[in-house]
């Protein structure tokens, strides 16, 4: 028996609305049991999606990588586009900073959350956080958030919502 052509298939992953890249693409990986490495090669993007992960947008993915990821995660590449900053607006590499309330609202890093002009949760009017309130640790890229909770301590992201400050 000759088996020609087989293509392997991937589990789909649905975005959040406001949902990060970085987020989206650890939650893909994950469910796909995939490294930045072989989820780059599948989509012919090489170490970019690593790049990603980590907010490094410099230069920004273009329409071609965004609709080569498309076809691989099975989400339409204007979407994806969504999950990036707006152009001409500059983002906060480090820290991770979260608003638990939303993350317990709608599990998932908020790309609004890394702009430079985003001061806190205009949803909330609570102040971001950028690292656990209970041991200080500094949040982890949101492609490696597998649960809700400090990597640390584990405490909730549900119970630091209660010791966030107002905005």
């Amino acid at each position: 028996m000759e088996v020609e052509n087989i293509k392997p298939w991937l589990f789909r992953v649905q975005p959040y609305q406001g949902e990060s890249l970085s987020h989206f693409l650890g939650r893909f990986r994950r469910a796909n049991d995939l490294t930045p490495t072989g989820l780059g090669k599948a989509a012919g993007l090489g170490g970019a999606i690593a790049r990603w992960e980590k907010f490094r947008f410099n230069p920004l993915p273009s329409r071609q990588q965004l609709e080569a990821l498309a076809k691989v995660v099975e989400v339409d590449a204007d979407r994806l586009a969504q999950m990036l900053p707006p152009a001409g607006v500059g983002m906060k590499l480090e820290p991770i900073r979260l608003c638990a309330a939303c993350y317990v609202e709608s599990p998932c890093h908020k790309i609004e959350w890394q702009l430079k002009i985003t001061q806190g949760c205009d949803r909330h009017n609570l102040g971001l956080l950028s690292e656990c309130p209970n041991c200080g640790a500094r949040f982890k890229i949101p492609a490696l958030w597998l649960d809700a909770w400090c990597q640390r301590c584990f405490m909730t992201f549900g119970e630091m919502a209660e010791l966030q400050n107002p905005a």
